[in-house]
């Protein structure tokens, strides 16, 4: 076993404990009354300073995105490459179980026939197996005037429905403005918008395409997009964590 393996399985383990301590019963229904829910203080604020420290070091990425080259917004953001930090890898292992519950549960509810593994390494070797198979946790940093487009985080025929976010950066220290923004369209209707307030360590839960909604004659589809306001001033760190490949 080499140390790297040894390292993802502690880290596993640390990161399921503060997973499995967090109110899902909670979370679940924000997740489905709002398309959003927030896991406060998930990561510490030393592994919140580590990880923005990444971000200069290309030896941990596979690519670099500057948003402006392709009207994605202003900013710019790093995919990880595998093996992933230890700690992102851990969240990615111990979040899936519980969301792909959910998945499950708004699939059978928009009559979608898709059903997700309770592993994500089986949900992985599926995605593997469609070709998507480069990795899609991701490290986003922005300046003042930064911001980002809405947008979905699909990447092939393969995707899970449901991704976290974690803010590295302490709002009103680090930077001010930048907030995390979801918009929800339902059919016939004005675009309702959600704010979403973080603090440093918090990560939020978000419906990545499609959710479920209760209507007067059954569950229907609404089409989520998320994205991040303008930055006022410093700079913002964010990580990703999607859990279905690329292309």
């Amino acid at each position: 076993m080499t140390i790297h393996s040894v390292n993802a399985k502690r880290a596993s383990r640390s990161t399921e404990a503060r997973v499995a301590a967090q109110d899902w019963r909670v979370l679940v229904t924000e997740l489905n009354v709002n398309g959003c829910a927030v896991m406060p203080g998930l990561l510490a604020p030393e592994e919140c300073a580590d990880l923005a420290a990444l971000y200069p070091h290309e030896e941990h990425f596979r690519s670099h995105v500057v948003m402006a080259r392709h009207g994605f917004g202003k900013g710019e953001y790093r995919y990880f490459k595998y093996p992933l930090p230890d700690l992102i890898e851990g969240l990615r292992t111990a979040l899936y179980p519980r969301l792909a519950m959910v998945a499950n549960d708004w699939n059978e509810k928009m009559g979608v026939a898709q059903r997700y593994p309770a592993e994500h390494a089986a949900f992985l070797k599926r995605c593997h197996d469609e070709g998507q198979v480069r990795p899609t946790p991701l490290l986003l940093q922005y300046g003042p005037g930064d911001f980002n487009c809405l947008h979905q985080d699909l990447y092939g025929a393969l995707a899970f429905p449901l991704q976290v976010a974690v803010l590295l950066s302490e709002p009103g220290e680090d930077f001010t403005g930048g907030e995390f923004v979801l918009t929800e369209q339902r059919p016939r209707m004005q675009s309702r918008a959600e704010v979403v307030p973080l603090k440093r360590g918090d990560a939020v839960i978000f419906a990545v395409h499609n959710r479920p909604v209760q209507g007067t004659k059954g569950y229907y589809r609404v089409n989520l997009r998320h994205g991040v306001s303008r930055l006022r001033s410093g700079r913002r760190h964010t990580v990703g964590i999607i859990f279905h490949d690329a292309r």
